[in-house]
């Protein structure tokens, strides 16, 4: 395995509408990927066939197995020293490898590099939002910031024997949601080093509409999950910090009715030692929850979607 090397993998289920943007985008860099691999998992488009028209090497599954078994795939097959994973309908700039080789030419480069991104409205290409990632913070404590922040793998640079190291993606069904934010967990518990590179090189695309309910619950279902993992696995030192996202967890559990599972979680973050939703901006909500945990976000959830729903009425009135 060659160590400056780089393939862009692009795990693909039906995205024959959507690659020609993404693989114009990777023909057009500055320097050539020395890979372009795709996962088709068992598209029941042209998704193969689209992909091989722009010179990519595709890999097809045999079943369908989602996206965190196709990067596994993908890590398995690449012959490349490091890696990055594009989702298959977000897009590039054309400065993407020339940052990458930037970072891959030090002696002391990290594992993983985060790219800082844009998030563009998908069919006008409007800005949304820059997503910055602090790099002191990934430098001195990539541990704290996996557990605490949202970390994508559309904008990450990975050493590849790294990640064969930690062993991928996790593939338990239980996770799946919120499976980047697992996997980057498994990377900071492991020992991997951490920074960012500040230009943008990475674009995510955002369709419009708002995401359904029923995927928020299978959100939070599956955040609860991956805090349950982490506290199985975290030093004492990091209990504090899976005990807040815990809090946060069970407010978004109500939120979504599922009022168990908020109790599972709430139940999680007094196992870690964090007795009440310290990062609640409301005084009166922190100390009703420090004494009547269920009562007060149960509550407060059904007070929520109760002003939402007369809102949306009102609006379609």
């Amino acid at each position: 395995m060659t160590d400056k090397t780089l393939a862009l993998c692009i795990p693909a289920f039906n995205a024959a509408p959507y690659l020609p943007r993404l693989l114009r985008s990777a023909s057009q860099q500055k320097i050539p990927f020395d890979e372009i691999l795709v996962f088709d998992d068992c598209s029941t488009d042209n998704t193969s066939e689209v992909a091989r028209e722009f010179g990519a090497r595709v890999v097809r599954g045999e079943h369908n197995i989602g996206c965190s078994g196709g990067k596994n795939r993908l890590l398995k097959t690449t012959n490349c020293g490091w890696i990055h994973f594009h989702d298959s309908d977000d897009d590039l700039t054309p400065v993407f490898t020339m940052l990458a080789h930037k970072w891959m030419a030090q002696a002391t480069a990290p594992d993983v590099i985060l790219f800082d991104y844009e998030s563009r409205r998908f069919d006008d290409n409007q800005l949304l939002a820059i997503r910055h990632f602090d790099p002191i913070a990934l430098r001195t404590d990539p541990v704290r910031y996996a557990i605490r922040q949202q970390i994508n793998p559309y904008c990450g640079l990975y050493r590849t024997e790294a990640l064969q190291r930690v062993g991928g993606y996790d593939e338990d069904p239980a996770v799946l949601y919120n499976e980047d934010c697992r996997f980057h967990m498994q990377l900071a518990f492991r020992g991997l080093t951490f920074d960012s590179e500040k230009q943008v090189a990475v674009i995510n695309l955002e369709r419009q509409g708002s995401m359904s309910d029923a995927n928020r619950a299978k959100c939070a279902l599956a955040r609860l999950a991956v805090l349950r993992k982490a506290s199985e696995a975290i030093a004492p030192a990091m209990r504090n910090e899976v005990g807040l996202e815990a809090w946060l967890n069970a407010r978004q559990l109500a939120h979504v009715g599922r009022f168990p599972e908020m109790a599972q979680a709430i139940a999680l973050a007094h196992s870690m030692g964090v007795r009440s939703p310290v990062e609640e901006r409301s005084p009166i909500i922190r100390q009703l929850a420090a004494f009547f945990p269920l009562a007060t976000f149960t509550v407060r959830a059904r007070y929520v979607n109760w002003r939402r729903a007369v809102g949306a009425g009102a609006g379609s009135a």
